[in-house]
């Protein structure tokens, strides 16, 4: 991975929006709500105040409008503090 976030900023990949129902009905593109969850991708080093506790590879829950988003090499990534995530899974 190229981007290395700093501080006790992380990396994230969204998951994808859902596109089916769970009774089969198909959601069209413009009824699909935002994803709020994800995996890590990168973290940073952390700080002495915000030591970083996520690593590569966990599954998190976010907040709907958190982070920045970002496109690199065709990928979107969210790029957020580590307080902006609410919970792993």
């Amino acid at each position: 991975m190229k981007i290395k976030p700093l501080a006790d900023r992380v990396l994230i990949q969204p998951s994808s929006a859902e596109t089916k129902t769970a009774s089969g009905i198909i959601i069209p593109d413009s009824a699909q709500e935002k994803p709020q969850k994800g995996q890590v991708i990168a973290v940073g080093p952390g700080t002495q105040e915000n030591p970083i506790t996520l690593k590569v590879g966990d599954n998190i829950l976010y907040g709907k409008y958190s982070g920045t988003e970002l496109k690199h090499d065709g990928v979107d990534y969210l790029i957020m503090k580590e307080s902006d995530i609410l919970a792993k899974i």
